[in-house]
C-alpha cells in the first residue's frame, strides 16, 4: 500500500511526463508548420494546423493546472488535512483519492 505522499509523488512524475511530451509536440507542429506553405485551411483531409496547436495548448494547460493542484494537495498533506473535504470537513474515500489524488473534495461535495 502507498502512502498518499508517494502516490502525489507518482501522480506528479506522470503529470510531468505527460506535459514534457506534449511540449515537444507543440514544438514539433509549430516547427512543421514554419517549414511549409501548404494552405492546411483548406485542406478537406484533415486537421488544420491552428486546431492541433489550440488542441495541444488546451492540453498543456490542463497539464499545468493538474500540477497546481498537487502542489496544493502536497501543501494540504504537509499540514495535517490532505484527505479532509474542503466542503464539509469529512473524509474523502479513498477510492477517490485513487482516482484523483489532488481531490479537494468529497464525493457529495464536489
Amino acid at each position: 500500500m502507498t502512502t498518499p505522499g508517494e502516490r502525489l509523488a507518482t501522480e506528479r512524475a506522470d503529470v510531468e511526463r505527460r506535459l514534457a511530451s506534449l511540449v515537444r509536440r507543440r514544438d514539433a507542429i509549430l516547427e512543421g508548420s514554419q517549414l511549409t506553405t501548404d494552405d492546411d485551411e483548406h485542406d478537406p483531409e484533415g486537421s488544420t494546423i491552428a486546431f492541433e496547436r489550440a488542441q495541444v495548448a488546451g492540453l498543456i494547460a490542463d497539464a499545468r493546472r493538474e500540477l497546481e493542484e498537487l502542489d496544493t494537495a502536497e501543501s494540504r498533506l504537509a499540514a495535517g488535512r490532505y484527505g479532509h473535504c474542503e466542503g464539509c470537513g469529512q473524509v474523502i474515500g479513498a477510492e477517490r483519492l485513487d482516482a484523483l489524488p489532488a481531490a479537494r473534495l468529497c464525493i457529495d461535495c464536489a
